[in-house]
């Protein structure tokens, strides 16, 4: 029995329009239109450039990936030809119908090659592309929608799911022959599939073909009922459609992160939430440490995640170095200009709403931005920058006192920076009485920077001038914020 959709109740978004499709469906027609025979290939100068991607396996998340970061290497790579070597049982429907869509942005042509079977889902994806091609003994059918558990849909669900499945066939199959009314037979069990006289599946059934099946000649003039041709390999097919030598191939290669990354993704939110505190606490710790390698580690992550993805290239992960070097520029060189840290955290933020954004080489930032391509982004990287608040607090309010955090230095920064404003009275006690000591500039003043007093950091600023790293100081004053210092006179 073939394998069928699996995930058919993940459609909830998309019954509304399948309950308009059903109202006004019209009966399939019992015989196909008269066409022409498709086109010879125009010419093209040089060889044609081709990629094959592999579609293996359950249909699932991995699979989208792997799709949408070949098309778009593809297209990056100025590709003429695009051939999906598949061989896969079926699987999520709603996974099908974001391959699908991927596969509309593609400008060049798109071909399947069926190795073994395309059943289910892969049905579909097939149906999505300009022909496809056969391994001699492959097959290809049966695309009913069932449970993820293997049940039967319920009636009228399955009748809306069916009627919008049928209403997506007739719209990626216009033009092609009869495939339009084949796939609609593999779908539906009730569809009689009649060409002429003869009766290709009657109802009751649902169509499973065969390579030599699917290229049996029918109507006038004959056409294919659904395949395109037959190879024993893509060597074969590419060889038959473009000539031996006037065309070279590239591979896709698929890796394991494809299904690590659909588990990263899911939790990316958390990782860059984790990630930005570490690097907060990083920057309010002397030296660097273990929060610069664990910040900068779990946001490379994040990174790493949405490149499998197929979301974002390099360039998102050049932005936030740029960005994160200004940040620590500024803390370092600068402490105090604040344009050169609100720049910094800008393209850091900007980086990774770039990451998680599906954008497609060459298309215009409008058309992503009216498509929504950033709204799950801008949603991730939100939730990220909240849970890095609130960790961030709750690990100043709660942590207990002399546990782990004391150890890590942070409270020794967080309590030098001699704010006045809201201090205890102990405290408040201590930072005047640092009025007329000696230290040393730990950064450049230039106002603002850190010096450090009796083994303690402190926030300072000099009032005229500036004061280098490394050089004596004395405290002259305070202020709400900080101490006010002057270089000391030897």
């Amino acid at each position: 029995m073939a394998l069928m959709f699996k995930h058919a109740l993940m459609l909830f978004p998309l019954l509304a329009a399948a309950a308009l499709a059903v109202a006004q469906e019209a009966p399939a027609p019992a015989t196909s239109p008269k066409s022409a025979v498709v086109a010879p290939e125009p010419a093209v100068v040089g060889p044609t450039r081709v990629y094959v991607i592999p579609v293996k396996d359950e249909i699932s998340t991995p699979t989208v990936y792997i799709l949408r970061r070949g098309l778009k290497e593809a297209i990056e790579r100025k590709t003429d030809v695009v051939v999906l070597d598949m061989n896969t049982p079926g699987g999520a429907l709603d996974k099908t119908f974001e391959i699908m869509e991927a596969l509309d942005k593609f400008p060049g042509k798109k071909l399947t090659y069926v190795d073994s079977e395309a059943m289910s889902a892969g049905a579909f994806i097939s149906a999505a592309t300009d022909e496809i091609w056969f391994a001699p003994s492959a097959v290809i059918g049966a695309a009913a929608p069932v449970l993820a558990t293997g049940g039967e849909v319920d009636k009228t669900m399955k009748q809306k799911i069916v009627s919008y499945l049928r209403a997506r066939v007739r719209a990626t199959s216009e033009g092609k022959g009869f495939r339009g009314q084949a796939v609609q037979a593999m779908i539906d069990e009730d569809f009689e599939l009649k060409i002429g006289d003869k009766v290709i599946k009657p109802k009751g059934e649902l169509l499973s073909l065969t390579a030599t099946e699917a290229l049996e000649l029918y109507g006038e003039p004959p056409q294919p009922l659904l395949g395109a041709g037959k190879a024993a390999n893509i060597e074969e097919l590419l060889a038959s459609k473009f000539g031996a030598g006037k065309y070279t191939v590239q591979k896709f290669q698929v890796t394991w992160s494809e299904k690590l990354a659909q588990y990263l993704n899911a939790i990316s939110p958390v990782l860059m939430g984790l990630g930005m505190l570490a690097l907060f606490i990083e920057f309010k710790t002397p030296g660097f440490g273990i929060f610069g390698i664990a910040g900068i580690t779990l946001l490379a992550i994040v990174f790493l995640g949405n490149y499998v993805a197929g979301f974002s290239g390099h360039e998102p992960i050049l932005l936030f170095a740029i960005g994160l070097i200004l940040v620590a520029v500024e803390l370092i060189f600068f402490p105090g200009i604040a344009i050169v840290a609100v720049s910094g955290l800008a393209l850091m933020l900007g980086s990774m709403v770039w990451a998680m954004a599906d954008l497609w080489p060459g298309e215009p930032i409008s058309v992503a931005w009216s498509g929504d391509a950033f709204v799950r982004p801008l949603q991730n990287v939100g939730l990220g920058l909240a849970l890095a608040v609130l960790l961030g607090v709750a690990l100043l309010r709660y942590l207990p006192k002399g546990w782990v955090w004391d150890k890590m230095i942070v409270q020794t920064a967080v309590a030098g920076t001699a704010q006045i404003s809201g201090a205890a009275p102990e405290a408040r006690g201590q930072i005047l009485s640092l009025v007329g000591q000696t230290g040393v500039a730990v950064t450049m003043l230039r106002p603002s920077g850190q010096v450090e007093i009796g083994g303690r950091r402190y926030e300072a600023k000099v009032e005229v001038g500036g004061i280098d790293t490394g050089e004596a100081i004395v405290v002259s004053g305070r202020t709400d914020f900080g101490l006010v210092v002057e270089k000391a006179k030897l």
